[in-house]
């Protein structure tokens, strides 16, 4: 089985690096000041989950390398610009 390497993975491997920066970083917090690190770890971790199953489900609906790419590439622009938008209505 051959190595490929899709946007998906990219952005699995950005997000598993800023979960462990996260962690093995110092943890400076004021007095009286609430630490919600834990609840938006989680939530990295859950997006890390859902971005690698969706990778398996691209590569095995679509055997082609450059569409693969290209399905992907169009999926993350579209969540970007979905979170940005919901972001401007909260």
């Amino acid at each position: 089985m051959s190595l490929r390497i899709t946007p998906l993975n990219i952005v699995s491997a950005a997000g598993l690096g800023l979960v462990v920066l996260n962690l093995v970083s110092d943890k400076n917090t004021a007095p009286r000041h609430i630490n919600l690190n834990g609840f938006y770890l989680l939530i990295l971790a859950c997006l890390i989950a859902v971005t690698f199953i969706t990778d398996m489900i691209f590569r095995f609906t679509l055997k082609d390398i450059k569409k693969i790419w290209i399905v992907e590439l169009i999926f993350i622009v579209i969540a970007a610009v979905l979170m940005l938008i919901l972001q401007k209505l909260a």
